[in-house]
């Protein structure tokens, strides 16, 4: 089993107004946002920085100032190859000379993304975005059941699960509705979503079972975990139609195994794999697992007391969890649960 700290870290990292108490109020916000931005396509050479007061605007071509986020202001920075940190040093003036004479004119247009009076990013031509409402409208037609976890904290201040800010957003969701006991111990769906309108972060989602949520949004014990992400080049909207069968995977998972589910881990739990660890690692060689990984898995499924189907699948998901390929991940996971169906009769 693992433990996942995705929305724990998310929990301490965002501020009070980036919390949204529910999932209505989270699209709300991404379509508000949505309806409100306006991509422009001005040439390097028409990006003009002005010094204000203690600050740089910019001007494009001409058009009204607008504002720099942290963000922009850094991805300005990277575009014209220059050290954010020592631009921060220099005054208005200066830096705006130094923007001036960095940002080379080019053959391709650059996409800032704005609001009426601030810039949210600035990417070359070959970044492709994907709005957060859309990828929250898919989640709210295909995971009609599932709501926030219990809120984190204390008080109307506490982490909600459900956020947003100016640079990406993220969405932690389980079924309350879908917990089944096995053994005396419960188990429920739930999945974590996330994307960036502005480049922060891939677009994903990471689906599991889970047996607890602490106060903390750490999950305890999650079994079938299942992760997907896409970068946002050209073919980044079909990530939305990937995203929504893991999601329908998991749905259609939990109305079959309300019941099924059980019985399954349960048998997993008593069925060995093997009558030794030869036998195990010639099942596992036949269901694609490397010798190198099997060999890993049987030391730590050993420590449990038992070779049994569900300890070896419950070792597999513990190593590839340590994985820092989200593709290899997902490769190593997938064979890990095909072993439950060795527990189907």
């Amino acid at each position: 089993m693992q433990t996942l700290k995705r929305a724990h870290n998310e929990l301490f990292r965002r501020s009070p107004d980036e919390r949204f108490d529910s999932l209505v109020h989270l699209w709300q916000h991404c379509h508000d946002e949505k309806e409100a931005s306006v991509q422009h396509w001005p040439q390097p050479e028409d990006i003009l920085a002005l010094p204000l007061q203690k600050r740089l605007d910019l001007q494009l071509g001409g058009d009204a100032n607008l504002r720099m986020t942290d963000w922009s202001f850094g991805q300005l920075c990277s575009l014209a190859g220059v050290n954010r940190d020592t631009v921060n040093r220099l005054s208005p003036a200066t830096a705006a000379r130094v923007f001036d004479e960095t940002l080379s004119p080019g053959s391709k247009p650059l996409q800032v993304f704005a609001t009426q009076d601030s810039v949210r990013s600035i990417h070359g031509a070959s970044y492709t975005r994907l709005f957060n409402v859309d990828l929250l409208t898919m989640v709210r037609e295909f995971a009609t059941d599932f709501v926030p976890p219990q809120k984190a904290g204390d008080g109307d201040e506490g982490g909600t699960g459900l956020y947003c800010g100016e640079q990406d957003m993220f969405c932690f969701l389980i079924d309350p509705t879908g917990w089944i006991e096995i053994n005396g111990e419960a188990f429920a769906p739930g999945f974590f979503v996330w994307n960036s309108e502005v480049g922060r972060r891939s677009v994903g989602v990471q689906t599991f079972w889970f047996q607890a949520v602490c106060q903390n949004h750490i999950v305890w014990d999650a079994v079938e975990v299942v992760e997907f992400s896409r970068k946002h080049t050209a073919n980044v909207h079909e990530a939305i139609a990937a995203i929504r069968s893991i999601i329908e995977r998991l749905v259609t998972r939990r109305d079959e195994r309300r019941d099924g589910f059980a019985n399954v881990i349960k048998r997993a739990m008593e069925t060995r794999l093997g009558d030794d660890a030869d036998d195990v690692l010639k099942v596992l060689a036949q269901q694609g697992i490397t010798r190198t990984l099997a060999k890993d898995a049987l030391a730590i499924a050993r420590g449990h007391g038992a070779l049994t189907i569900f300890a070896v699948v419950d070792a597999i998901t513990r190593i590839s969890g340590q994985y820092a390929n989200a593709g290899q991940r997902s490769e190593v996971d997938a064979k890990a649960s095909a072993l439950l169906d060795l527990a189907v009769v």
